[in-house]
């Protein structure tokens, strides 16, 4: 891996032993991990975290690995996954791609071809969409960090997935549904908890700023765009 970037990848898997033995073999290589055990909670990291890739195993105990990715690419999550699985039949492989994964490796594997696998992915993507920007606003998807000008902002990982969704959209609305879905899934919390997310983002990208990227459009959504 390039020595000048460390990639963050998120592991869904339940078994422990094949776990520990891709930390064994990728973290002295340069590779930020964590892990998850079952679907749900794979889900809810990759969410709230701020990964270059995921390793999902099909057969996770409270939501299956296919639905992860599904899930996943239904809120614009643009994020490479490789399915890790001993499902080996061609229609596995034809559901596994249908559900939005960039590849697909059986087991058992050889931790090289996995290696190479995760490489390729991390190529194409860091080719593919290395930066939003929108007026002067930049916000670079391989280290995280924005820019508005010349101000570097900081925001927090829920505040960076919602200035993410608006970025690709821009200059389209996004509604309030549609940012929602990008935090909670289908589990919304009570009361408007999206409205002070988007006062806290609105408040960094624009602070005192002359020009306003931000937009409300009431009872839709938001728009990201420099106004003509």
């Amino acid at each position: 891996m390039n020595p000048s970037f460390q990639a963050r990848i998120l592991i869904l898997e339940d078994n422990a032993s094949l776990v520990a033995n891709l930390f064994a073999y990728l973290e002295p290589r340069g590779y930020l991990l964590d892990a998850a055990q079952d679907g749900l909670a794979g889900l809810t990291l990759a969410q709230q975290g701020d990964y270059h890739a995921l390793i999902v195993d099909w057969g996770l105990p409270t939501k299956e690995g296919v639905d992860v990715i599904r899930t996943l690419r239904a809120q614009d999550c643009h994020i490479p996954i490789l399915i890790l699985t001993a499902r080996d039949d061609l229609a596995d492989k034809i559901s596994g791609f249908r559900a939005g994964a960039d590849d697909y490796l059986t087991k058992p594997f050889a931790f090289l071809e996995l290696e190479v696998r995760l490489e390729a992915l991390l190529a194409r993507s860091r080719g593919r969409r290395r930066k939003l920007t929108v007026g002067d606003l930049s916000f670079d998807l391989d280290t995280q960090h924005i820019w508005r000008g010349s101000r570097q902002i900081q925001l927090s990982a829920s505040e960076k997935r919602l200035l993410e969704v608006l970025m690709r959209a821009s200059p389209s609305v996004v509604s309030r549904p549609k940012l929602e879905e990008t935090l909670w899934g289908d589990e919304l919390p009570e009361g408007d908890i999206l409205r002070s997310h988007m006062y806290e983002l609105r408040r960094a990208i624009d602070g005192e700023q002359e020009e306003k990227l931000l937009h409300t459009l009431r009872c839709v959504g938001y728009r990201l765009a420099v106004q003509e």
